[in-house]
């Protein structure tokens, strides 16, 4: 989870998207892909589909992964046709761990964690380094405070 955190910290700020940061590792550990939001450029990538992007489909390693979000991945979305709870579901990982849940700023009913939790996966908060993921935010809304 710290070189997810280290990742939103490369995010390009937006006043409209979180800057997030995501690391899939396999069932041993190791790094598979990174990726953070807006990255290369794009200003509509989230940084699981970033991540995600990066591995071919049909990997057999994605069966054991696990995929390492500063936030919970989005449950819905405009720019893309497929959230990154789809992509997650649909590349076959096995784990999310996140850590902090989408405030109700851009999405009023965020449901990451519970549709991932709903089609099989586990799913983990690390509350303990929320602070952290939430730093490169506190522009969108001055004062912000975790719940």
């Amino acid at each position: 989870m710290r070189l997810a955190v280290s990742l939103a910290r490369q995010c390009p700020p937006s006043a409209t998207a979180f800057s997030v940061g995501a690391v899939v590792v396999d069932a041993a550990g190791a790094e598979l892909s990174r990726g953070f939001s807006r990255e290369g450029g794009d200003p509509v990538v989230h940084a699981e589909e970033a991540a995600l992007g990066k591995i071919s489909p049909g990997d057999p390693r994605l069966a054991g992964a696990t995929i390492y979000s500063t936030l919970e991945p989005c449950s819905h979305r405009k720019s893309r046709p497929r959230t990154c709870t789809e992509l997650i579901i649909a590349a076959g990982l096995r784990r999310v761990v996140i850590a902090w849940r989408e405030p109700a700023l851009f999405v009023a009913d965020a449901q990451g964690y519970e549709l991932l939790s709903r089609a099989g996966l586990v799913v983990d908060e690390l509350p303990e380094f929320a602070a952290d993921a939430v730093a490169p935010n506190r522009h969108l809304v001055p004062g912000w405070s975790l719940p």
